[in-house]
Order: C-alpha cells, then sequence, then structure tokens
C-alpha cells in the first residue's frame, strides 16, 4: 500500500477508534452516575453526544475508505475497513433510530423496560472496535 494512504488512514482509524473508546465505552455509562442527572436529561445529553460522534465517524469512514481505495491496499486491510464501514452503517441506519424512537418515548415520560437495543448498539460497537484495530494495525504494517 503505498505510503502516505496508509498513514493517513491509520491516522484517521486511531482517531476513530480512540474516540468510539472514549464516548461509547467511557462518556455514555458513566453520565448517568453523575449526581443530578436523571434519565431524561442523560438521555438528552447522550442523543447530542452521539449524534456528533455518528458525524465524525462517517467523516472517518469516508477518508478511510478514500485513502484506502487509493493506496492499493492489501486484502487485510479491505476486509477491516468493510467490516468497520458496515457496522456502522448497521448502526446508522437501524440501531440509532430504534434507540431514538424509544429515548423519545422514554422523554415523553413513559416506563418502558430494559431495552435489547442497547445491547445490540454494544454489541456493534465492540465489533467496530476489534475492526478498528485490526484495521490499525493492519495499516501500520501495509
Amino acid at each position: 500500500m503505498n505510503t502516505t494512504s496508509a498513514a493517513v488512514a491509520a491516522a484517521v482509524t486511531f482517531l476513530w477508534l480512540g474516540m468510539v473508546l472514549a464516548i461509547s465505552f467511557v462518556e455514555a455509562p458513566l453520565k448517568f452516575r453523575a449526581p443530578g442527572v436523571t434519565v431524561p436529561i442523560g438521555l438528552g445529553i447522550g442523543r447530542i453526544v452521539f449524534r456528533a460522534l455518528n458525524r465524525l465517524e462517517a467523516l472517518s469512514a469516508t477518508a478511510i475508505i478514500v485513502a484506502v481505495a487509493t493506496g492499493g491496499p492489501p486484502g487485510s486491510v479491505v476486509v477491516a475497513t468493510a467490516v468497520a464501514g458496515l457496522v456502522s452503517a448497521v448502526q446508522f441506519v437501524v440501531i440509532r433510530p430504534a434507540l431514538n424512537r424509544r429515548s423519545d418515548r422514554v422523554l415523553a415520560g413513559e416506563t418502558l423496560p430494559r431495552s435489547r437495543a442497547h445491547l445490540f448498539y454494544v454489541t456493534a460497537e465492540s465489533v467496530k472496535v476489534l475492526a478498528l484495530l485490526v484495521l490499525g494495525i493492519a495499516l501500520l504494517r501495509a
């Protein structure tokens, strides 16, 4: 793979990985433990934060895809890029809208049982983290 494309893709990959780890696995669960943060406030904050994260993820995915596509990548880079991109697409198109509909209901005052959609989101985030880690390592070796 050409050095410039690999370097750009690796930098963006590790930036994206850091954002996902910081937001999904640190900020999101901890905000509900802060004093005075009610479920509606936490949901409101979470929606804003994840909307911003998802926009940055879409930009990151686009930058990586362009760098990989123009760099003559090995198969491992292509597969890891595809996995990270596809998982993100499923989150954006399927899981997040379901979570938003649910949070709309909670914010409207409904009391709902625990949601399995959150488990799907966390599972998808975990797969994406692994794909980004594999991608970053593959890019450093390319």
